[in-house]
């Protein structure tokens, strides 16, 4: 194995390792310091200051879940599309097939949705 590819390794795990410390240091620190005072006021829940009124359990209309699941995809689109535009002049005509290729299958997905009326608001 070549000592400089063994070295990235080590890098992307000592990079790993710090991150996961930095995430969970914090949460372990604040177990062990903040003050714990319980009590009925803060035990209750609340929405906004106030006391809460009524169930709750909420039904949500299915359009929600719906927007949310496209606003996800295309948030992932835009995370692919982002490294691939930074080198796009590096990479080639394949490339630039693969991305078409790519946004073709986003867009007939998009108007399959836009067709069965998911997108409107009723």
């Amino acid at each position: 194995m070549n000592p400089d590819y063994a070295q990235q390794y080590l890098f992307v795990g000592v990079l790993a390792l710090a991150s996961i410390f930095l995430g969970v240091a914090p949460l372990i620190l604040a177990r062990f310091v903040a003050p714990k005072k319980p009590g009925q006021s803060k035990s209750s829940p609340y929405e906004c200051g106030m006391e809460s009124k009524g169930d709750s359990w909420i039904q949500f209309r299915m359009e929600y879940y719906i927007y949310a699941l496209l606003f996800v995809l295309f948030d992932v689109e835009v995370v692919f599309l982002f490294p691939w535009a930074m080198v796009w002049r590096g990479l080639g005509m394949v490339a630039l097939i693969e991305i078409v290729v790519f946004l073709g299958i986003l867009g007939v997905g998009f108007v399959y949705a836009w067709k069965r009326g998911l997108l409107e608001w009723k």
